[in-house]
């Protein structure tokens, strides 16, 4: 869940799937501040989905093979111009792409690509915080001012480190002075921001809600989770991230970006609709300094299932430290605006699909939707990358909304 973009999709050869019901279901219960086979040769242009791959036991709870070929059918449309996903656990496994490599040539899309992966870079950020806490470097309860009194001021002195992970610290979000339209975003596409200014803004302004109270999904307390990383082990954030997460699993395609705006090595290039004219624009080289500890990496899609298995599985955050990752505020604390239940935890956020719960996270960055997500027995996982053309959107993009309701089901009644 990024700023925009979050668990859920559509295409014409799912009409069960593509109702609006289903949209504001998934959309409600994810939020988002935003998510193989080779892929069949394309004409100029276009490119249908790979004919995907599956293996694993052929029970009731195997893969929907077809579902999935149907969801990722009929790209490049008018809301993706490229989709890949892998599910994975011990159901069974599939794999496909579909769409283009970019538009100029047509060529199918790199079903190893390297994408942004936008706020699920959260989840490796919440691990990092969770694994300093399990060394004693920090303490959830202790208020961040402890670690950074230069940085946050006496108003926000109550603001705990689990409160940051789980949007529950009241620290609304500051104005990042880059416009108000998506011309203007895109004009300062190369603009550097620095996240100690990012806090320093923020907290000159009055709390949203006294900390612990309501939750409100934003990239900022998990800025302050980046500096807070840098100050207890006098690293960077990108270096201990790397150390403690992307070495030990061997995450080779997963980097971040810094200050480069472009994506290093082979990558499918992203588009957004601008204008009521609906002009395709190519937003591949696009800064993410803005998001920072909060939405920069870059990855792939095995990286991801990677990462989601390990981490799952007990082999990055390890013992009770793990559960605050699938455990949701106090049932007292509600959505900040909407009086809506909360639904994130540290670093991931939950939905009930298909008769399961399922825990992962969701990520937009311009020109790409991503997500993670997964059972907690690991009987099912997935991970998809959708070129969106509305990856900031406020409604889900539709073709990844059709991927999470093919890998899992439909939202259960409420």
């Amino acid at each position: 869940m990024d700023s925009t973009g979050s668990y859920g999709f559509h295409t014409p050869e799912a009409p069960a799937v593509n109702t609006r019901t289903t949209r504001i279901a998934l959309t409600t219960a994810l939020v988002l501040a935003i998510a193989g086979a080779t892929a069949a040769p394309a004409s100029a242009g276009a490119a249908g989905p790979s004919s995907g791959s599956s293996s694993g036991p052929s029970t009731a709870q195997a893969p929907d093979a077809e579902a999935l070929r149907a969801a990722i059918s009929g790209l490049p449309a008018d809301d993706a111009t490229a989709a890949l996903v892998r599910l994975g656990g011990t159901d069974g496994a599939w794999r496909g792409s579909s769409g283009v490599h970019d538009l100029a040539s047509g060529r199918p899309a790199d079903p190893d690509g390297r994408f942004r992966v936008g706020s699920v870079t959260k989840v490796f950020t919440a691990a990092v915080v969770l694994q300093l806490a399990g060394e004693g470097k920090l303490g959830l309860d202790r208020p961040a001012r402890h670690y950074l009194p230069d940085l946050i001021p006496a108003a926000y002195g109550q603001v705990t480190v689990r409160q940051l992970l789980n949007h529950t610290s009241g620290i609304p979000s500051p104005d990042p002075g880059n416009g108000d339209t998506l011309e203007d975003w895109y004009a300062h596409r190369f603009d550097v921001q620095d996240p100690a200014a990012t806090v320093r803004d923020a907290t000159a302004l009055e709390p949203d809600f006294a900390p612990g109270t309501q939750q409100h999904y934003a990239n900022i307390g998990y800025t302050v989770a980046g500096l807070l990383i840098e100050r207890v082990t006098g690293d960077t954030y990108a270096s201990q991230v790397s150390r403690r997460v992307l070495k030990p699993l061997r995450l080779a395609d997963t980097y971040f970006p810094g200050t480069d705006p472009a994506v290093r090595g082979p990558h499918n290039h992203g588009y957004q609709v601008f204008g009521t004219s609906g002009e395709l624009r190519d937003v591949t080289v696009w800064g993410a300094t803005d998001a920072w500890a909060a939405g920069d990496l870059i990855s792939t899609t095995a990286d991801l299932e990677r990462f989601t298995g390990a981490l799952f599985g007990g082999r990055v955050v390890r013992g009770p430290l793990l559960r605050e990752m699938f455990t949701l505020p106090d049932a007292s604390v509600r959505e900040y605006g909407t009086g809506k239940p909360a639904a994130y935890s540290a670093g991931l956020s939950v939905i009930r699909l298909g008769g399961r719960e399922v825990w992962g996270k969701t990520g937009g960055r311009w020109g790409y939707n991503t997500a993670i997500a997964a059972t907690t027995d690991l009987s099912r996982t997935l991970v998809y990358s959708v070129n969106a053309t509305d990856a900031k959107g406020a409604d889900m993009n539709a073709t990844a909304m059709n991927i999470m309701v093919a890998a899992f089901g439909a939202p259960d009644p409420e």
